[in-house]
């Protein structure tokens, strides 16, 4: 498995403004990490990933890993082909929710025409879409029908599931898991702690998580998703358990020129 970190922008929630996307993403950058831009800024409802932003995030992520989460006000087919321009635009991998990619909250999955034509656009463009993950089959049914799409596996969402187990959604999806949503909880609520939460997914979830990754060639995104707290606490709690307690490998350095101690957020 090849493995790249990178985090969202999900850890500045109720303490980022309209200036501050140039900070964030510097002092994510000066972590070593790359960077996951949602499409809002909590409490606001302008899109980021409208065509009068798109020089300005160009900027501010030079240089770094770049994905982006799905704008999530039920998008159009406009909005949708806006966006893949701006993934393309930027380099970047779009993860989406099955709300956002068309798919309804009923059991069934009908004929998908709306997302059949976001998956064609995204070929098109050659950007990758990543389905994040939701019921198991229906994802699976997802991914047998659309060849394209892989799957972004939400940690903290499988250990909530009543119905599949952690392990069965590992199992199912990992050869096709291009992109991890690393977060925690108590498996009550979907809460988005750091992992490594005492009470929350055992080490062994963890390991059977990465080395049943590691059998397949796949280059993987993993991107710490977690709410406030502090963001430089979250960061460092989630990569201490990572790297120092679970030992994956690749662990981002910081750089030499250190602007984090111009931009200390939280």
């Amino acid at each position: 498995m090849q493995i790249r970190y990178a985090i969202s922008t999900m850890v500045f929630w109720f303490r980022e403004n309209p200036l501050s996307l140039e900070q964030e993403c510097q002092f994510i950058k000066s972590l070593g990490f790359g960077v996951e831009l949602r499409p809002t800024i909590k409490g606001l409802d302008e899109c980021r990933f409208s065509m009068r932003n798109w020089s300005r995030l160009a900027t501010a992520t030079e240089d770094m890993l770049v994905s982006m989460y799905s704008r999530t006000d039920e998008p159009t087919l406009e909005q949708w082909d806006e966006q893949i321009e701006c993934a393309k635009f930027l380099g970047a991998d779009i993860v989406t929710s099955l709300r956002s990619f068309g798919i309804p909250q009923s059991a069934e999955v009908d004929g998908c025409d709306f997302s059949k034509e976001v998956v064609k656009m995204a070929d098109d463009k050659n950007v990758q879409l990543c389905l994040e993950t939701g019921n198991l089959s229906k994802i699976k049914h997802l991914g047998e029908k659309f060849e394209s799409v892989r799957y972004c596996l939400d940690i903290g969402f499988i250990n909530l599931d009543p119905v599949y187990s952690f392990k069965q959604y590992v199992d199912e999806l990992g050869p096709r898991v291009a992109y991890l949503h690393l977060n925690d909880n108590y498996g009550l609520i979907d809460d988005h702690e750091p992992p490594g939460i005492k009470g929350g997914i055992s080490v062994e979830n963890w390991d059977y998580l990465y080395k049943a990754l590691d059998e397949y060639d796949n280059q993987v995104t993993a991107c710490f998703e977690m709410s406030p707290s502090s963001p430089s606490t979250m960061i460092r709690h989630a990569g201490e358990f990572l790297f120092d307690k679970l030992n994956w490998p690749n662990q981002p350095q910081k750089q030499p020129d250190d602007k984090s101690t111009v931009y200390k957020p939280g």
